[in-house]
């Protein structure tokens, strides 16, 4: 049986990000001894979507025997801009609204293939050996709290809901100085695992992967935007018809099975 090809892309941002998975792409096709592969994709999704795209795998192999998927997992706003500056992906999953309304507005999207896949919830974590005693967000203003990692707001989804998060809470001036910019919401989780930060502001589905950290508490809801990941097939793709399948797989009970089990929510 042929069997799915899986790489990972990970993406730096500008130009050369936009070069080494160009180029990353096409050596793939001409190394790989499965040259007669019918058809292949490339997936750049949000790098809280890793374990459970890992997992969903085997669901599209059995499916759609022959295709090679290849993929890249980054913060939302990285992939955004490399698909903007002509990256060959197929099917974007971004972890908020923004960056696919962006794609949208531009006409880089095949529209009527734009879904909303999963929710999230934004979570408060600590390392697992903390004695701070933290319980809420309010008290991050504290003085014996000196680094929070959060996402790059600009480009990262998970720092949009957490800056959005402290503005409506009235404490955002206070943390803002505080804050440890990380590239990516796993490289805020590793943040906190380190303890290069006392807290972190993760996905609750990135908490429950770690052991070195702990979950102390969940934000409300209707103090940050929802927290949706939407899916599109990219108009550029030269597999329309592959990627609609793959979009359409990962609405199946199956896939929805799969993201139920890494914590994910169900739009």
């Amino acid at each position: 049986m042929l069997m799915i090809r899986r790489r990972w892309v990970v993406l730096v941002g500008g130009a050369i990000a936009t070069l080494l998975i160009i180029l990353g792409f096409g050596l793939s096709n001409v190394t790989n001894p499965a040259s007669s592969q019918t058809s292949s994709l490339l997936v750049g999704a949000a790098a809280s979507l890793q374990g459970a795209i890992e997992a969903i795998d085997p669901l599209f192999e059995q499916a759609d025997r022959g295709v090679a998927v290849n993929y890249t997992f980054a913060a939302s706003g990285a992939l955004q801009q490399q698909i903007q500056q002509g990256a060959p992906v197929d099917i974007f999953i971004s972890a908020a609204s923004r960056q696919m309304d962006a794609l949208q507005n531009q006409n880089l999207l095949v529209n009527d293939t734009r879904c909303t896949l999963l929710t999230n919830r934004l979570v408060l974590v600590v390392p697992s050996n903390s004695t701070l005693g933290l319980t809420s967000f309010r008290q991050l203003t504290g003085a014996n709290i000196r680094r929070i990692a959060i996402g790059e707001p600009r480009s990262v989804p998970v720092g949009q809901y957490a800056e959005e998060l402290f503005r409506n809470l009235g404490i955002l001036e206070q943390v803002r100085p505080k804050f440890v910019l990380g590239n990516s919401v796993r490289s805020v989780l590793a943040a906190v695992e380190s303890g290069n930060a006392e807290a972190g502001l993760v996905y609750t589905t990135d908490a429950q992967i770690s052991d070195r950290v702990r979950q102390v508490a969940i934000a409300p809801a209707d103090l940050h935007s929802p927290i949706v990941y939407p899916a599109a097939v990219i108009r550029a793709s030269r597999n329309s018809a592959v990627a609609r399948r793959y979009v359409q797989l990962l609405q199946s009970s199956e896939a929805r099975t799969v993201f139920r089990r890494f914590g994910f929510g169900i739009a």
